[in-house]
């Protein structure tokens, strides 16, 4: 079955990542998959803008933790001595792949439900327009430990002190705070997330194609050249992060009691990843 899923619907190109099981949770195939179906909708010359959404109760809970985390043998943690081309060269694939929104020629709308976390906020900030229920969810929790956002969006949509406030923390926030903060285009009650979203790609869709890509590279390239250097230095730091004393320790605790244990005591803040132990409240 495949993981992303492409639809023509007249000039708008519906792109739904598909793993509604695993709250469309990043495997080794999601990210290209989600490459090709924006190639496709980006060279088809009826398709004026692309829709991206995530089937199910989410648009995405970040990577799958129960393979990368749980399971020994994947793609993203090694036995040691480390090798940080091998990992360099996996996650800055994976970059690419999210960055595939970023670099189309169309514009992409993202419409968040439920959770956009960890990896799955690095998908969603790629894009160029993201909108988001008033209920939904939105952080990069694994900047707490065994985690760096190898897309650096967060600085570039909301300027060094937010971004800082939120990877400082690995909070979450909901759409009506991350509209109030600028990080994402707006947010509005769930129940209009899919009218809003339709509206503003059925307005869009009504520009020639070649208005909408000129305004996109122009703004773009505002930007683009400082994206690309965070984006490298994220992604070397977010493999140190995964093989350093800390990142071995929230492995083996994963291994161990099982991934939603380790990450419920990494987000609460319970559990010391240096001297790999339980916090003692009263220390």
């Amino acid at each position: 079955m495949a993981k992303v899923l492409y639809e023509k619907d007249g000039r708008i190109g519906r792109i739904t990542l598909n793993r509604p099981e695993v709250m469309n949770a990043i495997d080794d195939d999601l990210p290209g998959e989600l490459a090709a179906a924006v190639a496709e909708a980006d060279h088809d010359r009826d398709v004026h803008v692309m829709v991206l959404s995530g089937a199910g109760k989410a648009f995405c809970a970040g990577y799958d933790l129960a393979h990368y985390a749980q399971d020994p043998d994947n793609k993203i943690t090694q036995e040691m001595p480390w090798d940080p081309i091998q990992d360099f060269q996996f996650m800055w694939a994976n970059t690419q792949a999210f960055m595939s929104l970023f670099r189309a020629m169309k514009p992409v709308i993202c419409k968040v439900h439920g959770f956009a976390v960890a990896g799955g906020s690095d998908i969603a900030l790629c894009a160029d327009l993201t909108i988001m229920g008033d209920t939904a969810q939105i952080g990069y929790m694994p900047t707490r430990v065994w985690g760096c956002p190898t897309t650096a969006m967060w600085v570039h949509r909301l300027g060094p002190e937010q971004a800082k406030r939120m990877l400082f923390t690995g909070d979450k926030i909901s759409g009506v705070e991350a509209a109030r903060i600028g990080l994402v285009l707006k947010s509005v009650p769930d129940d209009r997330l899919d009218d809003e979203v339709e509206a503003l790609a059925g307005r869009m869709a009504t520009v020639p194609i070649n208005q909408l890509a000129m305004q996109k590279m122009v703004i773009n390239s505002a930007v683009e050249e400082q994206i690309t250097r965070t984006q490298r230095l994220a992604t070397v730091f977010d493999g140190i992060t995964r093989h350093s004393p800390e990142g071995l320790n929230f492995k083996a605790r994963s291994e161990a009691v099982g991934w939603k244990q380790a990450v419920r005591e990494r987000d609460m803040g319970t559990f010391d990843w240096t001297l790999n132990r339980p916090i003692n409240p009263e220390s």
